[in-house]
């Protein structure tokens, strides 16, 4: 990754991002395109726009933010890692949503809703059986 224009720390520090999240160097497929807007004639002569493609996912990032195109790859890499952590933390909280509504709806009631629905239970017996007594007789 010595083709970046950014210091050797900054390419660990994405390196060691991309490992954590599981990502190769093989699962992107980098195209360059002409960059749009500013830039004058170096945006009409040169490709500095990076597309990036993570090929498991399917997340694509394009970055023209530099009219450096070693800069542009850097940051296409940082952005993807950004979205690509956005997506398995939110799939870590959707699981563990799903796993503490399953615990909540497992766990038995506490003492105070058992006595209350004793009680609502008794007054609606009671309710009836005083309706039994007075149409029975």
């Amino acid at each position: 990754m010595s083709t970046f224009t950014v210091s050797p720390e900054k390419e660990d520090r994405l390196a060691r991002r991309l490992t954590a999240l599981g990502v190769l160097e093989s699962d992107f497929e980098e195209t360059f395109v002409r960059s749009g807007g500013h830039g004058g004639q170096n945006v009409n002569k040169t490709s500095t726009c990076v597309m990036l493609v993570h090929k498991p996912t399917g997340v694509r990032v394009k970055c023209q933010e530099s009219r450096h195109q070693g800069m542009n790859r850097f940051r296409a890499r940082e952005m993807l890692a950004a979205h690509l952590e956005t997506i398995t933390q939110a799939r870590k909280a959707a699981a563990q949503a799903a796993a503490e509504k399953l615990r909540r709806q497992k766990r038995g009631r506490s003492r105070g809703a058992k006595l209350r629905i004793l009680a609502d239970k008794a007054h609606h017996a009671a309710k009836k059986s005083s309706r039994r007594q007075s149409t029975g007789e």
